[in-house]
C-alpha cells in the first residue's frame, strides 16, 4: 500500500519513521518531500501506519492518512 501523509512541524526523521514501520513490515520504505509530505509504502492499514508513525513520536490520526489506488501490475506476482 501506499500512503501520504501532510506532517506539520519540523521535518520528521526518516530513520525513526522506518524503524517503527519496519516492526510491521520489514520492508516498509518512507520518504519526505520539501513540502512536508510524508510518503510510506507498506504493508498496513491506514490506522497501524497512524499508531506506527505515533509510536515513533509523529502523532497521526487515521483520518489524516491518504492511502493512494494501488499501481500494481501484478507482474512480479506480488
Amino acid at each position: 500500500m501506499e500512503f501520504h501523509i501532510r506532517m506539520m512541524g519540523a521535518t520528521p526523521d526518516i530513520n525513526t519513521i522506518e524503524d517503527a514501520l519496519r516492526v510491521i513490515d520489514p520492508a516498509a520504505l518512507a520518504d519526505v518531500d520539501g513540502s512536508g509530505l510524508l510518503r510510506v509504502a507498506a504493508m498496513m492499514d491506514a490506522a497501524q501506519l497512524a499508531a506506527s508513525l505515533s509510536q515513533a513520536g509523529y502523532p497521526v490520526a487515521a483520518h489524516q492518512v491518504t492511502q493512494l489506488p494501488s499501481i500494481c501490475c501484478g507482474g512480479c506476482s506480488g
